[in-house]
């Protein structure tokens, strides 16, 4: 096929060069080359595969595929083994009462009792049991004497240990001859001091209130409070409304306090009465 391009392409170039050679002898003329020009376009002979390239940048990213169709559910799994049991919770609350159940059967009777007359001696009884009572109150007092008092020239001092309200306290204390422990001056304040202070409390009921007349204070034996006074800083506060009793505390200070507190107490006696 090669060979049939040159030899066509020879027969071409020796036409035009014969053209030439005519219109130059007939014309006299000198023409230029342009006369004549032709453009072969021949392809040339294949060349040898070159080396492969280096491999190309990535491309950009394809759009986003539309969402696939939800799948079908699998199969459920197997039960599981038990697991441990947990921690044993707390007590529930107390569930309510429940009926009355039917009444049992009738028991056997018993053996007769032998008549007599039996009110004096349940009097009798009744009488002894209020005796019993008053001893061992009065035994639990002596306990307490025994355990320690504080005296001045004129009184004898006693620490009940036992919590009590202000008004029980003057009770306990006026049933065996006594008042509230009523400091009337720096001597006997400073007696009460040292006594709560050696038994390590921190603070006891004295016998001061002002629950007749708010803000006027006197002593459980009715006398006015005139004359001696050891009230803390800021003191009587008069607390929501509610503070009508004194406390002592440890430094010898009055403080008013609510009189439902329950607390120690001292108990105060006239020596010439003891």
């Amino acid at each position: 096929m090669v060979k049939g391009q040159m030899h066509s392409m020879q027969s071409i170039l020796l036409m035009c060069v014969l053209t030439l050679l005519t219109l130059h002898t007939s014309d006299g003329q000198h023409l230029t080359d342009e006369t004549c020009t032709v453009q072969i376009l021949v392809p040339g002979l294949k060349g040898e595969p070159g080396e492969k390239g280096p491999k190309g940048a990535p491309g950009r990213p394809g759009r986003v595929g539309p969402p696939g169709k939800t799948g079908q559910p699998g199969l459920q799994g197997q039960k599981g083994i038990m697991g441990r049991y947990g921690k044993v919770g707390p007590s529930g609350m107390k569930g309510v009462k429940g009926d009355m159940g039917d009444p049992g059967p009738r028991g056997p009777d018993g053996e007769p009792g032998v008549p007599c007359e039996c009110s004096s001696i349940r009097k009798m009884i009744g009488e002894m049991d209020n005796i019993v009572a008053q001893l061992s109150s009065e035994l639990k007092f002596i306990k307490n004497a025994v355990a320690g008092i504080k005296e001045t020239d004129s009184k004898v001092y006693l620490l009940v240990k036992e919590e009590k309200p202000y008004t029980d306290a003057e009770l306990y204390c006026q049933a065996r001859g006594g008042h509230l422990a009523m400091p009337k001056d720096e001597g006997a304040n400073s007696a009460l001091v040292g006594y709560i202070t050696e038994t390590g409390l921190g603070r006891v009921y004295i016998g001061i209130h002002d629950q007749d007349v708010e803000g006027i204070f006197i002593y459980v034996d009715r006398s006015p409070m005139s004359i001696f006074s050891k009230w803390g800083k800021g003191e009587p506060t008069n607390a929501y409304d509610g503070e009508d009793c004194v406390e002592m505390v440890a430094s010898g200070e009055w403080a008013d306090v609510a009189c439902n507190l329950t607390m120690y107490f001292v108990c105060e006696f006239d020596k010439d009465t003891v």
